[in-house]
């Protein structure tokens, strides 16, 4: 179980599926995830076999973290960031799933998402996939050391960072020439900032300045980390090795610098 909880943490999975705002149970859905879209909900994935993943199997855990598909079927929506999960390898998504599966249960029907048509329609998705959607396991680059290939599967496909840090287009694709660089549309509506190493617009750190920010959470101007940095830091990145978390540094410190200015 320690390994499907370290996994759980590095996914983000507790910030995204708790209801802090409102105390509820960890796990148990029901937050609030503001998008230009509409505001979604999380949904419930304690064990509970009524309201939560419980009567799932492994196949269904796979195919929703993989695939993006519902057990019955029907396509989820990329707010949940099954864009990356799917890189995310098969030992390490059924050993998050023991975990889950592990703990309490908590009965929390999920709630409907407050978006209007056509963008609360599961069916289009299928042809959003099409576009959008890249399905496949991570492939280790052979050029690189396996550090470097360890960060790149921690960014890419467990914390996913590129779905919080990278602009969206109208339909809600990602725009891959902008890969990192910050969009006025983050998370709750509020902006992400550019994380390449782009001398001007980017963030500009060293690997022991980033490495420090995400254990700790103090920028190299000793400001603290807030928002939903904040919140990764604290229940996720804090968690993680030092080494993974240097893993994690010297990847983004190795992205294409790309200047995009985000603010006014």
């Amino acid at each position: 179980m320690q390994r499907g909880e370290y996994i759980a943490r590095a996914a983000g999975c507790i910030s995204c599926h708790t209801d802090k705002k409102g105390k509820g149970e960890p796990f148990a859905g029901g937050r609030a995830l503001k998008t230009p879209f509409g505001t979604f909900y999380s949904p419930n994935i304690t064990p509970d076999k009524a309201t939560g993943i419980g009567s799932w199997s492994d196949r269904d855990f796979l195919r929703a973290l993989k695939k993006g598909l519902r057990p019955d079927g029907s396509h989820y929506f990329p707010v949940f960031p099954y864009t990356s999960y799917t890189l995310m390898r098969d030992q390490d998504a059924l050993a998050m799933k023991a975990y889950l599966f592990s703990l309490q249960a908590v009965t929390r029907k999920n709630r409907d998402h407050d978006v209007g048509r056509p963008f609360r329609w599961r069916w289009p998705m299928r042809f959003w996939k099409l576009l959008y959607f890249d399905e496949g396991e991570f492939a280790a680059d052979d050029n690189q050391d396996g550090e470097w290939n360890r960060g790149a599967y921690l960014v890419t496909a467990l914390a996913h960072c590129g779905e919080c840090h990278t602009p969206r287009n109208i339909a809600g694709g990602l725009d891959r020439d902008l890969w990192m660089a910050g969009t006025e549309d983050g998370p709750e509506g509020d902006a992400a900032p550019n994380i390449t190493p782009a001398p001007a617009t980017g963030i500009g750190w060293s690997v022991d300045q980033l490495t420090f920010f995400l254990k700790k959470g103090t920028k190299p101007d000793w400001e603290e980390a807030d928002g939903v940095m904040g919140e990764a830091i604290a229940d996720s990145y804090e968690f993680l090795t030092e080494e993974d978390i240097r893993a994690i540094a010297r990847y983004i410190n190795t992205l294409p610098a790309i200047e995009n200015h985000i603010g006014g």
